[in-house]
């Protein structure tokens, strides 16, 4: 019996840590700083992204894709109005290096780790993950976090903007004693040929 192989990549996609450059984020460094408890709770309890390996770690999601098995789909959350004029010139000045034309950002979302935190190893196996670039600014942080990417450990300054390889084994813990505040979003050029594995039902792509 003939096994078809798994979807590839997007080949533009990094397969460890690639650097963007840094970013203003003092703004919405500001407004996540007085983001009371209560609307943290409140967002993460109807997050859509309810994976386990995520362990603690608190979510506000902004925008998301309308299914996992489609980045090219996605819609606008009850959050993304207010946040949007504060979020949208930090994804511009991440995004800035790429040079894409007509772009998309199928994925945007804060993500809150606690003192203590874990994110388990895992890969994004869903198959909107495996087209867009994968994209962290961290807003809060400390020395004690370590993110683990592309085989190796690395500690993400404060406005440094990083692509990292989502398909490989990664995770990140924070051993320090203050939160960890990511904004991380997916970013594609929707002027780019997309792959031929799309044509085929999903049934025969998911593994």
């Amino acid at each position: 019996m003939t096994i078809d192989p798994l979807p590839a990549a997007n080949p533009r996609k990094t397969r460890g840590v690639r650097h963007l450059g840094p970013v203003d984020i003092a703004p919405l460094r500001d407004a996540v700083m007085a983001i009371p408890q209560t609307v943290w709770r409140e967002e993460n309890a109807c997050k859509p992204n309810r994976f386990e390996a995520l362990g603690e770690t608190r979510h506000m999601v902004f925008r998301f894709v309308d299914s996992v098995l489609d980045w090219r789909r996605s819609h606008d959350r009850s959050a993304w109005p207010q946040w949007r004029d504060l979020v949208e010139p930090v994804l511009a000045q991440a995004v800035a290096s790429y040079g894409y034309r007509q772009a998309a950002f199928p994925r945007v979302m804060l993500a809150a780790m606690p003192p203590g935190g874990v994110i388990h190893p895992h890969v994004d196996a869903n198959l909107a993950a495996k087209w867009p670039h994968k994209i962290h600014v961290p807003i809060l942080t400390n020395p004690k976090v370590v993110s683990f990417f592309g085989g190796a450990p690395h500690f993400f300054p404060p406005g440094e903007a990083v692509e990292v390889d989502n398909l490989g084994p990664h995770w990140v813990r924070n051993d320090g004693d203050t939160d960890r505040v990511h904004l991380i979003f997916e970013y594609y050029d929707t002027e780019q040929a997309e792959p031929a594995w799309l044509a085929k039902p999903a049934r025969d792509t998911v593994r």
